[in-house]
């Protein structure tokens, strides 16, 4: 009787080209970029380690694509667009993306802090920071500001990175929610439909 080989288990970041992804953000989020291999990538995917450099090609491209793709999903669930257009709960929004998916925001700011060292990762990382700030002024412009959007979303923005890297550092929740609630009233104040009274 010949024996086959059992399937490989279904890989819990889904499949394809995405799952791969999935995967470099979870793998870089707890060993950091040095830890990333084609082989700790397909690990974690379930997958052969082939299948990473055909997608890729170079680690340096997995490294871009990842990088590009967890800020679409950072910015996809926390509604930054619609939460700066103060259609949604500003707070809530913020908080549940912290709370769903830590991994993408530690990913990033391992990124960030890596382009220090690496110049040829800085491009990647300044057009995360500009995906960011057009989602922001994306929604600033549906609430009905029109004069220095992009300054008042960059300055939003910068707020907000601090506030999620503290809250990854164990400053209590209730806190940074606290501080996302005057953060979403300053945005008030500015866009003209008033704050907490």
């Amino acid at each position: 009787m010949k024996s086959s080989a059992a399937p490989a288990p279904p890989s819990k970041y889904g499949t394809g080209k995405e799952a791969l992804l999935r995967a470099a953000v979870a793998v870089v989020a707890a060993k950091g970029l040095r830890g990333l291999t084609y082989r700790s990538v397909a690990e974690a995917a379930g997958v052969n380690n082939t299948l990473v450099a055909h997608h890729f090609g170079s680690r340096d491209a997995l490294i871009a694509a990842a990088l590009d793709w967890a800020a679409e999903q950072s910015i996809s669930a926390s509604k930054l667009r619609e939460a700066a257009a103060l259609g949604h709960s500003f707070t809530e929004s913020l908080l549940e993306l912290l709370l769903a998916e830590p991994e993408l925001q530690v990913f990033q700011y391992e990124m960030i802090l890596e382009a220090r060292r690496r110049p040829e990762l800085a491009a990647a990382v300044s057009a995360l920071y500009e995906n960011y700030v057009s989602a922001l002024a994306d929604g600033l412009t549906a609430s009905g500001l029109t004069h220095n959007v992009q300054v008042v979303a960059r300055t939003l923005f910068a707020s907000l990175d601090g506030l999620v890297l503290q809250y990854l550092a164990g400053v209590d929740r209730a806190i940074i929610a606290a501080s996302l609630e005057e953060v979403h009233d300053v945005l008030l104040l500015r866009t003209g439909t008033g704050g907490r009274a």
